[in-house]
């Protein structure tokens, strides 16, 4: 994919009548990411942890878009238990959705436990999405041009999946298991993309990062060092998040956006620039890893995706 020009949200198609969800939508990323939605005429559910917080957010886009269409629901992606009550109320006011932008995440914690046993990061990051996914992919198989698109980093190049130590009991890194968490996320977009492709799927599987955008994920991080390095003084080098939302934002409504393709920027060393398509590490292409993640993610989560035929 090679884009004519660079493409900016301006050139983001009339999106009425589409309904979104958009994980994490309160700040950041999926702040950005719900705005430029929202202008465009979509329907965003923004799902968060915090409801307060996901009000504010609607209020300060109303100020300024004071038609938009927004809905705040509580979600908490580390509590497997909160991934189901939300899909449940989906399915119970809503006969279709059209896209769902795995967005949210945590990053470079202390280890800690989700309420189910898993550690947080990859609780909230892979394994919350993987569940949330798969409960919503009734809706979105009658979607209009139904998308999944989940948000990755360019750090899956530099990671491994501890599958000997999923949970970092016996060693932890707070990078390290950050990383874990992005190449699984990785590895579960592609992995989604093959079974979606192999039963004949309406729903396009589509991987975006968005390169280097200074967030509250860096500023507001509980390790010192991870705050200090990342939030203030790598700042001046790092993208707005209205820029660096434009990946996952091509990938949820470009017409072109094909299935199984990894959405980020052009510039050097893809920290920054326009979406362009771009390179998904072989391990995280690898059909063995995917489908041992799968498995992994299927006991851990007890969701199983039962209209995708196994491979």
């Amino acid at each position: 994919m090679t884009p004519q020009r660079r493409w900016t949200s301006e050139q983001i198609p009339d999106q009425t009548g589409r309904v979104f969800v958009v994980t994490g939508a309160n700040s950041g990323l999926g702040l950005a990411t719900t705005r430029a939605l929202a202008r465009r005429g979509g329907h965003v559910i923004l799902a968060v942890r915090d409801e307060d917080k996901g009000r504010r957010a609607v209020a300060e886009i109303t100020a300024g878009q004071p038609d938009a269409r927004l809905e705040v629901r509580r979600l908490d992606l580390a509590d497997l238990d909160s991934v189901r009550d939300f899909a449940d109320r989906l399915h119970a006011d809503r006969a279709r959705l059209d896209v769902l932008v795995n967005n949210a995440g945590v990053m470079a914690p202390p280890r800690s436990l989700s309420p189910q046993g898993h550690e947080s990061q990859f609780a909230s990051n892979h394994l919350g999405h993987f569940a949330l996914t798969g409960r919503l992919l009734g809706l979105l198989s009658a979607g209009r041009d139904p998308r999944v698109v989940t948000v990755s980093s360019a750090n899956h190049r530099k990671a491994r999946l501890f599958f000997d130590d999923i949970t970092g009991e016996r060693r932890y890194s707070p990078m390290g298991y950050y990383n874990q968490s992005k190449l699984a996320n990785a590895v579960f977009g592609h992995e989604l993309h093959r079974r979606l492709t192999a039963v004949g799927s309406p729903v396009r599987s589509v991987l975006a990062h968005p390169g280097y955008t200074a967030t509250n994920l860096q500023s507001d991080g509980p390790v010192a060092l991870v705050r200090v390095l990342f939030g203030r003084v790598l700042t001046p080098l790092a993208q707005r998040p209205d820029r660096g939302a434009l990946p996952q934002l091509y990938a949820a409504t470009e017409p072109g956006a094909q299935s199984g393709e990894f959405i980020g920027p052009d510039g050097m060393a893809e920290l920054r620039g326009a979406p362009t398509r771009v390179e998904l590490s072989a391990g995280a292409a690898d059909a063995g890893t995917g489908q041992r993640l799968w498995e992994l993610s299927e006991e851990a989560t007890g969701v199983r995706f039962t209209f995708l035929t196994p491979l």
